[in-house]
């Protein structure tokens, strides 16, 4: 077995979908996510919380798997938000690529579900 493994478990609440990644998110895994993401996300959600608690590990591969995405859903008039633990490195890494100024990112699930 591969030592990059991920998890992509996910949720319906309304009209937002939930994905939960669990594990690395780097250039092993980001196809399988990539095609799982695409396949879940349809017209019907108005947005896609992408919940990256349990990441592990993050590199650009994943990264720019978010932003394709997020493009992706920005251009048929959804959002992305994202989940990241407070003071992670995941957390640092995606401050450091600004991704705060293109997606909504927050501290826990139950604010992203908050958040209009």
């Amino acid at each position: 077995m591969s030592s990059s493994v991920i998890r992509v478990l996910e949720e319906r609440l309304d009209t937002t979908l939930i994905i939960v990644l669990d594990g690395e998110l780097d250039a092993s895994s980001v196809g399988a996510v990539a095609v799982k993401l695409r396949r879940l996300v349809e017209n019907q959600a108005k947005r896609l919380v992408v919940d990256l608690e349990r990441v592990s590990y993050l590199d650009s591969a994943g990264i720019n798997l978010l932003f394709a995405v997020g493009g992706e859903l920005s251009a048929r008039q959804q959002q992305l938000h994202l989940v990241v633990v407070p003071g992670s490195p995941i957390e640092r890494t995606l401050r450091i690529v600004g991704v705060e100024r293109v997606f909504p990112v927050h501290a826990s699930r139950d604010e992203a579900l908050a958040a209009t």
